[in-house]
This record gives C-alpha cells, structure tokens and sequence, in this order.
C-alpha cells in the first residue's frame, strides 16, 4: 500500500487556511473499541500516517482491525532548498490530513485492550503531536 492521496482535486494547489476549535466530527468512537484521539490542532502527513499504520500493523502480527478514520486531501508546496524569495507558490510536496483536539486518527477492533493499548502507543510516537488512548464507553 503507498501514500494516501486523493485520486483527483478540484484545485492542485490551497492556501494553508486557520487551525482553530475543536473537533466537533469525528470525535466518537464508531467502528472499533479502542482508538486514538489528537489533542491539539495540526497537520499530518500521509507519510507519518502510513509510518503510524505500519507500526500498529507491525505489532499486532496483521491480527484484529484497523481503521483510518483521517485522509490526508490537503496539498503542501515548498520552494525548492536556496530558491529566491517571489516567484510565486512552489511545487505539491506532498499532501497532509487537518486534525484538531479530540478527532480520533485510528480505531481498531477485535484485539485486547493490552494489545491494543501497546500498538496505539506505538502508532503515536510516530506523530507529531499529543494523542490520547481512548476506549469505548470511557472517553
């Protein structure tokens, strides 16, 4: 499986907008029973988001269930190293998912709470921001 990206955007390229609030969707545990919840506003990349996958996958032998609950659809230019100021917005460099407190990344199902707890917390050292285990029931 390679980076999530989307197949096809209405404009190559957007403006990096405001990251205020909090997650009002998104929030709730809904296919598994076990998840992990961002607790500040932020980008991830499809890259630690794929590093996250495999580290969760990697721990739990491909065993239970994982769910992506973010997509990564937010295109991020860059200048290329030691390019003059100007010259207008640089080239997609890749494509990051918007996250604020309390949306949840991951869920997963059909594995024990230890399992799950180990592989979440793996998963999140791969982030760049603070995440939260989160259990169904107890929030």
């Amino acid at each position: 499986m390679g980076l999530l990206q989307p197949k096809r955007t209405k404009h190559r390229k957007t403006f990096k907008g405001k990251r205020g609030g909090i997650a009002t969707r998104g929030n709730t545990l809904v296919f598994g029973t076990f998840g992990l919840k961002v607790m500040e506003c932020g980008f991830i990349t499809a890259r630690q988001l794929e590093a996250a996958r495999r580290a969760m996958a990697h721990f739990t032998q491909r065993g239970g269930r994982i769910w992506i609950r973010i997509f990564p659809d937010k295109p991020i230019t860059k200048h290329p190293a030691e390019s003059r100021m100007g010259s207008g917005k640089g080239d997609v460099e890749g494509y990051v998912a918007v996250v604020k407190p309390g949306q949840l990344i991951f869920e997963m199902g059909a594995i024990t709470k230890v399992i799950a707890e180990e592989a979440l917390r793996l998963a999140a050292h791969k982030l760049p921001m603070d995440t939260r285990f989160v259990e169904k029931g107890i929030i």
